[in-house]
């Protein structure tokens, strides 16, 4: 009976694994908000980033600002291999990131231990 219970254990967290790691998980995503001749975003670094997807307008400058609720060193910094961009976020400081507009295109993020990911979608 015991080992009946053991191989039922490991397959549901076999399982849990394979959904955790390669299920479709839902995508919170945001447009930035355009005024004047300027566009923001705002993205809440707290167990990952919400939105984890932005989108942007091509041409127009643009910023990114994160604020770090999150006190784990993996989401202390945020990187977008791209851009060159590798920076440090306080934890619970707004850190703002000025995003090059000029060609559209999808453009990813991810913290410094790259384990957990965003992207920027030009268009």
């Amino acid at each position: 009976m015991t080992q009946v219970v053991t191989i039922l254990v490991g397959l549901a967290l076999i399982g849990f694994i394979l959904w955790w790691f390669f299920g479709k998980h839902e995508v919170s995503s945001a447009a930035a908000t355009v005024t004047a001749d300027r566009q923001a975003a705002d993205v809440l670094v707290d167990g990952g980033y919400k939105p984890e997807v932005v989108t942007l307008k091509q041409g127009v400058p643009a910023t990114l600002r994160f604020t770090r609720k999150d006190p784990s060193a993996c989401l202390d910094r945020v990187v977008f291999p791209d851009w060159g961009i590798n920076r440090p976020l306080a934890q619970d400081k707004v850190e703002e990131i000025t995003i090059d507009t000029s060609k559209p295109g999808e453009y990813e993020w991810a913290c410094g231990m790259d384990m957990f990911h965003g992207k920027v979608i030009i268009k």
